[in-house]
């Protein structure tokens, strides 16, 4: 077990940090000014704490990891810092920080520049009081906005710095009351944050493509600038043998994001496309549950959730010669709409029942039921072009109402009557129903756009069985298998869309059943043929489809999807100074379709990969621990479909090693050394994303 440090003796020879840190846990505990900046006075020496006693015997509870490095890429720096989570170039900082008072007052902190990686966690707790906990913390993650690759012609647009982040923080506070023999109450407060740019899987047009027509491959962004707000409450308490729970949570959001794409750069027609995508919601829950222990053999759980979410919308989208232009540098678009005003209102309620019943020692069995009903209203309004080329929009008005209920059931059984075996089943069924009104109207001219009714009910069903045997102490064996369906059917009563060819209108309103089904089976084998070395092979497959009947047709299987997943484990040790761990995985996904045998725009999808890893550590001596590792990933479907269509499939190969040398030069202080090497060659982008790194990082530790 690691012992973590102390750093009593530095206090008692620190008198102002000692001051501090009494002013800090009396203002937490309430205590006012004056009794703050009393003197202390002098107080009978009392038998010593286990802190104290821990103190005594050269315990160090505390620490601070001071770290700096960095990483050099040859290559595409947005790749490699989404690939690898760190920025490219030189990054450090306090990379752990930890100081506890005897137990009841606790620091801990992380800062790391130019990575955006910082946190902060302040706790005074008392056992039989309870707790105030505090803190910051922000992160970030590392995006690629690069768009497609054309490899008809070796097109690549590079029309900015593709190299994205994004930023999520949150300030947070958390305070609870653990008085013996009363209920627990907690409350808690956070306000989180997300800023930052990242990539769209939206990508705008172009004709530089040596002839092959149009195709989406600009790369576009969204600019993101979103706040939230949380307040929560829970009281639990119990009763005899009864837990009661009860609880509220109070949320606030605001979102501000903008959607940049660029359509036909550098041709007759370039524009720059933005559109402003404005939520504002307000969400209230609240919840409560029971755990009773009825006897020995049964145990009842019930649960029920009331949510409110209130939403508000607004917006626009707009074409010019800049993004988000004004008035003079607008481009006339059939795409743009204006003033977006709307908003929804949901209403859910939930409730859960579960019985576990142990008729014997050897059997389990749990059914449950769960409630759903949900009810939701949508509105909203926005000015659309009436023509192609004209300024004055026509104002739309569009509604919808949705109402849901489902009923869901389930039972598990569970038997360890035989010897070394463990049987289990589980089945889950659902039955649902809903209905959908929407309308659409031209504010224009008076008119009905659009008038559509639509009930829909839902079945789905799924079995699962599965078995783990232990043969012989050193070999377990696992298996378990499903069958999933689920069933949809679609009534339109109502609509005023033409379904007939060539109307571009016929959808949702065009389908009638829509069906699903999947078949999973998997096993596992655990075998330790000695004390050192331990094998683990697993192998899952799945084979799943889709059936879909449109209006007046007959149904028709439109998708069939199929994996195979082959994954293998070692673990070995063959003295106490050293061991090995290894592990491949392979796995083969593929979908096929109709549509295959009738156009060749159209692929099967490939999804098939490798990946392999191999870690050692070594123990050189009683100071000094060495460990490297290996990982390799491949996937091998890159499919050139650009006479066609666009280019299907993956094609990538990395490599990555990475060796650490950790010494400690004292019980107190404690060096370790990186080092990595990373390369990655992107066959999908025409090797324009393709890097090597290498990745050098130290650490000092001091403990106190």
């Amino acid at each position: 077990m690691k012992t973590i440090p102390s750093f009593r003796r530095g206090l008692r020879h620190n008198r102002g940090f000692r001051a501090l840190l009494a002013l800090v846990g009396c203002s937490s505990l309430g205590l006012g000014a004056d009794e703050a900046a009393a003197p202390a006075k002098e107080e009978p020496k009392a038998e010593a704490t286990p802190a104290e006693k821990s103190e005594a015997d050269g315990e160090l509870r505390n620490w601070v990891a001071l770290s700096v490095g960095g990483a050099f890429v040859d290559g595409n720096d947005a790749a490699f810092q989404r690939s690898r989570g760190v920025p490219a170039g030189a990054l450090g900082g306090v990379e752990d920080f930890h100081f506890e008072k005897e137990g009841l007052f606790k620091v801990d902190g992380r800062g790391i520049f130019d990575n955006h990686d910082y946190s902060i966690r302040l706790e005074l707790s008392r056992p039989d009081k309870g707790f105030i906990r505090a803190g910051y913390e922000q992160f970030r993650t590392w995006y690629d906005g690069s768009g497609g690759y054309f490899p008809g012609n070796d097109q690549w647009f590079e029309l900015y710095d593709d190299a994205f982040a994004v930023d999520r923080s949150k300030v947070w506070f958390e305070g609870g009351l653990r008085l013996p023999k009363w209920p627990e109450f907690t409350v808690r407060y956070s306000h989180q944050t997300r800023e930052g740019e990242k990539d769209s899987t939206t990508w705008g047009e172009t004709t530089q493509t040596g002839g092959a027509g149009t195709r989406n491959l600009v790369s576009a962004f969204w600019d993101l600038d979103e706040v939230r707000d949380v307040w929560e409450a829970d009281v639990r308490h119990t009763l005899g043998k009864t837990d009661l729970g009860l609880g509220l949570r109070f949320e606030t959001a605001s979102h501000d994001d903008r959607h940049d794409l660029r359509q036909l750069p550098g041709e007759a027609g370039d524009a720059y496309v933005t559109q402003k995508d404005g939520t504002d919601s307000s969400l209230l829950n609240l919840h409560a549950f029971t755990e009773s222990r009825i006897s020995k053999k049964m145990l009842l759980t019930a649960g029920y959730a009331f949510t409110d979410l209130d939403t508000d919308l607004s917006g626009y989208r707009v074409y010019g010669t800049a993004y988000d232009p004004d008035l003079a540098q607008r481009l006339p678009s059939v795409n743009t709409f204006e003033g977006l005003q709307g908003g929804s209102r949901l209403s859910q309620h939930m409730v859960n029942l579960n019985l576990m019943l142990t008729p014997w020692e050897s059997l389990v069995v749990v059914p449950s039921a769960r409630f759903e009903k949900q009810d939701i209203e949508n509105t909203s309004r926005q000015g659309l072009p009436a023509a192609a080329g004209e300024w004055t929009p026509t104002p739309y008005q569009t509604s919808s109402d949705r109402g849901l209920l489902d009923v869901s059931e389930s039972l598990e059984l569970r038997y360890t009557g035989l010897t070394n075996w463990v049987f289990f089943a589980r089945g889950n069924w659902l039955q649902g129903s809903g209905d959908l009104e929407e309308t659409r109207y031209n504010l224009g001219t008076g008119g009905l756009a659009l008038d559509r009714a639509t009930d829909d009910s839902r079945v789905s069903q799924k079995y699962s069985v599965g078995a783990n045997w232990h043969p012989l102490r050193r070999l377990h064996l696992a298996a378990e298998c499903y069958h999933k369906s689920r069933h949809n059917e679609f009534d339109h009563s109502r609509d005023t869309t033409p379904n007939a060819t060539p109307s571009l209108s016929r959808y949702p309103a065009f389908l009638r059943v829509h069906d699903f089904e999947t078949d999973d089976a998997n096993v596992r084998v655990t075998w330790r043929p000695a004390n050192a070395l331990t094998l683990v092979a697993r192998y899952d497959f799945q084979v799943g489809t889709i059936t879909t009947k449109p209006d007046d047709l007959s149904s028709r299987e439109s998708v069939e999807l199929t994996s195979h997943i082959l994954s293998g484990n070692l673990s070995w040790t063959p003295f106490s100074r050293l061991y090995v761990q290894a592990g491949v995985n392979y796995v083969t996904d593929e979908t096929d379709t109709p549509a295959q045998e009738l156009t060749q725009s159209v692929r099967g999808s490939e999804n098939n990969y490798w990946t392999a890893h191999c870690g050692a550590g070594f123990v050189l001596d009683d100071k000094t621990d060495l460990t490297a590792e290996y990982h390799y990933y491949r996937a091998d479907n890159y499919l050139d479909n650009s006479a066609f269509g666009l280019p299907y499939g993956v094609g990538l190969e990395e490599h990555g090693v990475t060796a650490s040398v950790v010494r400690r030069l004292s019980r107190r202080v404690q060096v370790s050394l990186k080092y990595g090497f990373f390369t990655s060659q992107d066959e999908t982008s025409g090797g324009n994303n393709d890097f090597d790194s290498h990745l050098l990082y130290s650490t000092v530790q001091y403990r106190f």
